[in-house]
């Protein structure tokens, strides 16, 4: 039998399969063993490439939220606001039709027709070509409709949103609002929103420009707080994680010394004065004598004006020739240095000096004349020789004792300019002395001025009162009054004084337009030629008239000081149109200063007395020394003019209603607000023309009346 031959085994194959599978072994231990030892290292250190991952998990998982701080606000002296924040905002719509809420909804424009018909009431577009910026051409996740749909307010903003368009949204960015307009535009400022980049983001904040806003940027802008916490990877925070937070510093509050009523009342005057003259510029400040206090200050145009808005304050930034005004203080250093005869005289007209010649506004002259009689008429022939009389030398020490020529430094007005007189050759010095060749600004003047109102102490202007803390309250910074000088001696100015009410009151005075029934004011005129590179301009038109006064003249509260620029229009003499502003602003504040001094008498509480027999009520308040009037037939009271536990003066008129029949009072003396309560009581219609106290009334005393008749009354000034 034979044997099947057996298949010879190939070792060798079988040896490399072998080894192979011990390397593989090998390489996947040295594998494992490798990743299980980079896992543990970065486990342990938690680093790759330099990269730390502790530090990647933690922005991954931590929630940072920037707590925005707030701008520190600006206000009046009553705490009314003239600067505050706000936020204004950017309509966008979106188009992505892959925006939808959790359920659903669409949060993309769906009826383009529809939101464009609504979005036009509100955007100054015309819905056809809102509907055309909804249609673009290609794909476009979102729109924006450019600078109408910019800039919007939040009231706007929230009349939108109540049209619940779906895809319509918006993006707010900080922004400053100043509520009362053209309310001392130049001296609050402006603060504009601006773009910088924080950690990587860009980030919106307001930066003051100029005014306040700007001279105060850091004090009343605050730091941002942030807040930190961790997350899970839907966005809930950790629970046990600990929240870590710095708190928000807001910027400090301003508050100013500018009384509202009274700045409301000049900036009325003096854009009606501004428009009406057609005039270049115009200025206007009152200020408080004793203290420096500037309680209202303006100027034209403003920061918005729509006709040539001007961006720097006029009131320190601007260097004029003051003319005439100067005379006050020329007058002031030759009376305290014993250079004044007020009844010498001297030829007007035209003095030849210097190589030239001063010539009166009336070039003829008025023959000769004393010297009390150049400042009445404001000769600059007669202030020429007062200047040479008492020396250049000694002049100039006193224009610099009055603060010209340097800066005031008023806190919160800066870029002030200093002024500047070349102060060289016999004509220019005598020039000074009735403000041409020699610049100043207003502040300049102003302080100058209040040694003449307060007895030789020169008053430095102020017109910030406190600034407070926006975080704490607490005042942090406090003006006081400050004595800057003492350039003249309190005789002095009271004889300075005395001239200055000549102008006003005397036959030959050129003021007689700003005198004020019931109260005395010492002033002066002043018509300034405009100096330019080619010399001074000439024609009416090309003049700065202005005016200085100050009142009650024996002591004065209150110095008002105003310029007009090249007015156009003088169909009207300038020295009217200033008056127009001048007289009626110094007649309130005098008249509230009476009404404020009465106000010093005692005050008590307004008792109940509705629903009182009518002779009961009255003997009650008369024994509270009240003035009681009773209107109506009956026998109880029905109403009361001042409410129950309302604090009245101990003089002060109460009207009380026991309904019935009516009859007129007589309202001879009665105050305005009197006749206000009694119109509000009987439903009267109410016409009224002047100030003071009433005179005329057009319904009879005891003449019967109904309630809603109409009721004419005229005002006049106590004497």
């Amino acid at each position: 039998m034979n044997k099947k031959p057996q298949r010879t085994k190939n070792r060798e194959h079988e040896k490399n399969r072998g080894t192979f599978g011990k390397w593989l072994f090998l390489i996947t231990v040295g594998l494992f063993t490798l990743f299980i030892v980079r896992f543990a290292y970065i486990a342990i250190n938690k680093d790759v490439q330099h990269v730390n991952l502790r530090s990647q998990a933690e922005q991954i998982y931590t929630q940072l939220r920037t707590i925005q701080a707030r701008r520190g606000n600006i206000y009046d002296a009553d705490g009314d606001a003239l600067a505050t924040d706000t936020s204004k905002y950017t309509v966008y719509a979106v188009l992505d039709k892959s925006q939808k809420t959790p359920s659903g909804k669409p949060l993309y424009v769906k009826d383009r027709k529809k939101t464009a018909r609504v979005l036009a009431k509100y955007l100054d577009l015309p819905a056809e070509k809102i509907e055309k910026t909804l249609t673009p051409k290609g794909q476009a996740y979102q729109v924006e409709f450019g600078s109408a749909g910019s800039n919007l307010s939040v009231s706007t903003m929230q009349k939108i949103k109540k049209e619940h368009l779906p895809g319509i949204d918006f993006i707010a960015t900080p922004a400053r609002q100043y509520p009362e307009g053209e309310f001392a535009s130049q001296i609050i400022g402006m603060a504009t929103p601006k773009t910088r980049n924080n950690n990587g983001t860009d980030e919106t904040y307001l930066a003051g420009q100029l005014g306040l806003e700007g001279y105060f940027d850091k004090q009343l802008t605050g730091t941002n707080g942030l807040r930190k916490a961790k997350q899970d990877v839907y966005g809930y925070q950790i629970a046990n994680s600990k929240e870590v937070t710095k708190k928000a510093v807001n910027g400090d509050n301003i508050y100013t010394t500018l009384d509202s009523q009274t700045q409301h009342f000049l900036e009325t005057k003096v854009n009606k004065v501004f428009k009406s003259a057609n005039a270049n510029s115009m200025t206007a400040v009152v200020m408080e004598v004793k203290t420096g206090k500037i309680i209202a200050a303006t100027q034209r145009p403003t920061l918005r004006s729509e006709k040539n808005p001007v961006w720097r304050n006029m009131l320190v930034q601007d260097a004029y020739e003051p003319g005439s005004v100067m005379k006050i203080l020329t007058l002031a250093a030759a009376i305290d240095t014993g250079h004044f005869d007020p009844n010498a005289t001297f030829n007007s007209g035209t003095w030849a000096m210097g190589g030239g010649k001063i010539v009166d506004w009336s070039s003829s002259g008025w023959g000769p004349l004393s010297y009390k009689e150049a400042f009445d008429m404001s000769s600059n022939v007669g202030f020429a020789h007062v200047e040479q009389n008492m020396g250049a030398d000694t002049w100039m020490k006193y224009i610099k004792r009055f603060g010209l020529l340097k800066k005031v430094n008023v806190v919160g007005m800066g870029n002030e300019v200093s002024g500047y007189t070349t102060f060289k050759g016999i004509l220019t010095q005598a020039n000074t002395a009735f403000g041409q060749g020699i610049t100043v600004n207003v502040m300049q003047m102003m302080q100058a001025f209040s040694a003449i109102g307060n007895d030789g102490k020169m008053m430095k202007p102020y017109i910030i009162d406190r600034i407070v803390d926006g975080n704490t309250g607490k005042t942090v910074q406090k003006t006081k009054p400050q004595v800057v000088g003492h350039p003249i001696k309190a005789s002095t100015a009271k004889k300075v004084r005395g001239y200055m009410e000549g102008v006003v009151y005397d036959q030959k005075g050129l003021g007689h337009d700003y005198q004020i029934k019931g109260y005395r004011v010492a002033g002066k005129t002043a018509t300034a030629q405009i100096g330019g590179a080619h010399g001074y301009s000439t024609g009416d038109t090309n003049y700065l008239y202005s005016f200085a006064g100050m009142a009650p003249a024996k002591d004065p509260k209150y110095i008002i000081y105003i310029t007009l620029r090249q007015p156009q229009n003088l169909t009207k003499p300038a020295t009217k149109q200033i008056a127009s502003v001048f007289n009626p602003t110094m007649k309130m504040l005098l008249s509230q200063q009476q009404v404020a001094e009465k106000a010093k008498k005692k005050i008590v509480r307004m008792p109940d007395v509705v629903g009182q027999n009518t002779e009961q009520a009255k003997s009650q308040l008369e024994k509270k020394r009240m003035q009681v009037v009773v209107i109506g037939s009956g026998k109880t009271v029905k109403q009361q003019s001042a409410d129950a536990d309302q604090q009245v003066l101990t003089d002060q008129r109460i009207i009380l209603d026991t309904g019935g029949s009516y009859k007129m009072p007589d309202l001879n003396g009665w105050s305005a607000a009197d006749v206000q309560q009694l119109g509000k009581l009987l439903d009267l219609t109410v016409k009224e023309s002047g100030n003071g106290y009433v005179t005329r009334q057009s319904i009879a005393p005891d003449a019967t009346i109904k309630k809603g008749a109409s009721l004419t009354v005229q005002y006049e000034a106590k004497n």
